[in-house]
């Protein structure tokens, strides 16, 4: 008995921890958080400031967390850098990782993901990093673009790694080499997937664990795959252009289905996994759906998101694509959700609280974030009663519980 209380004391803690570790749009990618009694309503004002800290540099990823530790990419002079704070807004530690991307829209791309003790990062230039999370000392790093025979695209490499067991995922876009999974621990490639042979697409990975075949899913320059997350095997594909081909938006996953949404004129395609995971079929496409770069959420049977060429914010059903809703008049943004609301921060500077309401867009409240420097781009974060806002230069932590 008492072995088993502590198995199940250790499993628990184990949880705890995993709940707890915040990457790319959360603990799952959805961009959806697991946090209750945050407020429903904010002062005129805005929810009370706790802290900023200005001097990140150029950038447009999230903060990470995991261990009461912020972790935060930034650029300056051309080189990135990685700053760690403590959950009251010291600077703890600040590690230079190396050459970034200067070339247009300047800026550290995608968010680090934390795993066992271990910082992962991939910059603009298609530079994959690891580094120990206590220490920040470099513990491996490797080219995805040199290393197999890809080419970087147009607007610079703007991935998160994904983490799967023991390998992490990352998508070089080569001929060949086009989604690779190497050991975590060393670099080493452990397999490689051809892909479509399609260019990487700004697109960060998902793991879907609860079929058959647990696969990875994730969109490139011209298509929409699925690969077996533990053999590297190519199951299905499906053709997914625009006159970009930037597909930056991870797919959104429940209910079995996979909806993947991209902007400039594409729209939003959902497919509907089949045999395990071997294979798909398309549900619905509806072109309006056409966000670029915010991301949608799954709240409920309904999912919602904001426009690209079509600028308005939208609520559809999940399961039939119908559009419930257009809300026009707002600049496009970014979306996350909590605890029966949206939180929907536009590349003009507003930062919307909106009832999960399939049958209007109710703003509760709204303020303007006015530190920062260039594109409001970041995907906010919530954590522990805290929205985390990064604009360019600055971090912002909000008090919304």
């Amino acid at each position: 008995m008492k072995k088993t209380l502590v198995a199940l004391f250790t499993l628990a803690a184990i949880t705890v921890t995993a709940q707890e570790n915040i990457q790319w749009r959360g603990t799952d990618r959805s961009g959806v958080y697991n946090e209750t009694g945050l407020l429903k309503s904010w002062p005129a004002e805005g929810p009370t400031l706790l802290w900023s800290y200005d001097g990140l540099g150029e950038g447009h990823s999230s903060v990470a967390i995991a261990s009461e530790k912020i972790y935060i990419l930034g650029v300056k002079d051309s080189i990135g850098s990685i700053f760690v704070f403590d959950l009251k807004g010291k600077l703890l530690n600040k590690k230079e990782y190396g050459k970034e991307w200067i070339e247009s829209f300047n800026g550290s791309r995608g968010s680090i993901t934390l795993n066992d003790g271990k910082l992962y990062l991939i910059s603009g230039v298609g530079e994959l990093y690891c580094y120990d999370q206590q220490t920040l000392n470099l513990i491996w790093k490797k080219n995805i673009l040199t290393e197999y025979k890809a080419s970087n695209i147009k607007w610079g490499i703007a991935e998160s790694p994904l983490i799967v067991g023991d390998k992490v995922i990352a998508t070089p876009g080569g001929k060949e080499h086009n989604v690779v999974a190497l050991n975590k621990k060393t670099g080493e490639l452990i397999w490689s997937c051809p892909g479509e042979g399609s260019p990487s697409a700004y697109c960060s990975p998902l793991y879907i664990k609860d079929q058959q075949v647990p696969l990875i899913v994730t969109m490139t320059g011209s298509y929409i795959i699925g690969i077996d997350a533990d053999k590297g095997t190519k199951l299905w594909s499906v053709k997914n252009e625009n006159k970009t081909f930037v597909h930056a938006n991870t797919p959104v996953y429940g209910d079995n289905m996979i909806l993947c949404t991209s902007g400039y004129g594409k729209g939003s395609t959902m497919l509907r996994l089949t045999n395990g995971g071997r294979s798909v079929e398309q549900v619905w496409f509806v072109a309006e759906l056409d966000n670029r770069i915010g991301a949608m959420v799954k709240v409920g049977n309904y999912v919602y998101g904001s426009g690209d060429n079509n600028r308005f914010w939208y609520c559809a059903d999940w399961k039939t694509g119908a559009i419930k809703y257009k809300e026009p008049g707002l600049a496009m943004g970014t979306i996350i959700a909590d605890d029966g609301m949206l939180y929907c921060y536009t590349d003009k500077g507003d930062m919307l609280l909106v009832k999960a309401n399939p049958e209007k867009f109710e703003i509760v409240s709204r303020f303007k974030i006015t530190k920062g420097t260039k594109d409001h781009w970041a995907h906010p974060v919530i954590y522990k009663g805290i929205l985390y806002v990064r604009h360019g230069d600055s971090l912002m932590a909000y008090k919304i519980k």
